[in-house]
């Protein structure tokens, strides 16, 4: 049975504040046994370059550190507001741990947000976009709105020899 990630949280808060949840899903637990164990073939991969490797090293961190991948994929339709908000606040500290270890960050733009910026023509449309009411080539004086965001650095593990880099998130068996 899989348990989603609201579910999981559900069900600890659930055991944790009532003791006849909690007696109840110990007498619930049934261990497998080896006849019953489905087997598993693996599943063949398929070769990917270096910066793929690199980008989904990255998204399992996310998802290990942070479950990003179980927030995204998840239909929130059926949870109130303080589920969800208590769901991200798990969610957004590990992803800010991945950020914070793995990827220097540095502002695109260097005056604080709500200040006056001036591009020159020809800016550096990577850099800089244009919202609002746009025309002429420039320039172009208007607020910073977002100071954007540009990597500096990442610093992600070595993996191993045979390292897989399209399983993102291992499927996990309790046994």
């Amino acid at each position: 049975m899989s348990v989603s990630l609201f579910g999981r949280l559900r069900l600890s808060l659930h055991v944790l504040f009532n003791a006849q949840a909690a007696q109840r899903l110990l007498a619930s637990q049934t261990v497998a046994t080896v006849a019953e164990a489905v087997p598993v073939e693996p599943a063949p991969v398929a070769p990917a370059t270096p910066q793929i490797d690199r980008a989904l090293q990255l998204l399992a961190l996310l998802q290990q550190e942070g479950r990003l991948l179980d927030f995204i994929q998840e239909d929130l339709t059926g949870f109130d507001d303080a589920q969800i908000g208590a769901a991200a606040r798990v969610v957004h500290q590990g992803l800010g741990k991945v950020i914070r270890e793995h990827v220097t960050l540095a502002p695109v733009a260097q005056v604080s947000e709500g200040q006056a910026i001036s591009l020159p023509a020809g800016f550096d449309s990577q850099r800089y976009r244009l919202v609002g009411n746009v025309s002429g080539q420039g320039p172009f004086n208007g607020t910073l709105l977002h100071k954007g965001w540009q990597a500096s650095a990442i610093q992600l593990p070595q993996t191993l020899p045979g390292y897989d880099a399209s399983v993102l998130a291992p499927a996990e068996v309790e046994v």
